[in-house]
């Protein structure tokens, strides 16, 4: 099965809800995650309060100090950290962040989608996963839809992937899993 749960909790863009964390926390004995668009350092602590076990940081959405702020409240209070990028200009400037301020606190998050125009490509993750020295914190976000492409992610050295829309949109979620990962 699944090594962790993604919870989209942003309200206005998403549907998401906070109290999703908890609900779902009570359902299943999996990490979850807070996908949202955190901006404030108040939303590290929200988060934690909530129930999550870890928070999505989008690199290109925060200052260097502010992200360095969150990623030191996250590993305070137990949080890991997904550090997400879009961009190899980006992955440049953060991938030192990796480990920071605590080794085992944060990982690196390639996003396959562009966020200025939406378009997913999942060449991405196999150009930027070049730059990353140690594979094993580095997860590929969005855009995997088969087989096919659980097993190109794997061959540049991806080794967690966090699927959401596939998941969802598919009415045998399941089913859809194993046909992805053969688990």
């Amino acid at each position: 099965g699944a090594d962790a749960i993604s919870v989209l909790t942003d309200e206005k863009y998403f549907q998401g809800r906070l109290e999703y964390i908890n609900q779902i926390r009570r359902a299943v004995d999996l990490p979850v995650l807070r996908k949202d668009f955190i901006i404030d350092l108040w939303q590290v602590y929200e988060s934690r309060a909530a129930g999550a076990d870890a928070i999505l940081l989008i690199a290109e959405a925060l200052k260097p100090g502010e992200l360095m702020d969150m990623m030191i409240a996250a590993a305070e209070l137990t949080l890991t950290v997904l550090l997400e990028i879009h961009r190899a200009d980006t992955l440049l400037g953060v991938r030192s962040l990796i480990g920071f301020p605590k080794k085992g606190y944060s990982v690196l998050g390639i996003n396959n989608r562009n966020l200025t125009t939406m378009e997913v490509d999942l060449n991405t993750t196999s150009r930027l996963a070049e730059l990353v020295d140690n594979k094993n914190e580095l997860v590929a976000e969005s855009g995997i839809k088969t087989r096919a492409d659980v097993e190109k992610l794997k061959s540049v050295g991806v080794r967690a992937i966090l699927i959401g829309q596939t998941l969802c949109e598919h009415p045998d979620i399941e089913d859809k899993f194993h046909e992805l990962f053969g688990r």
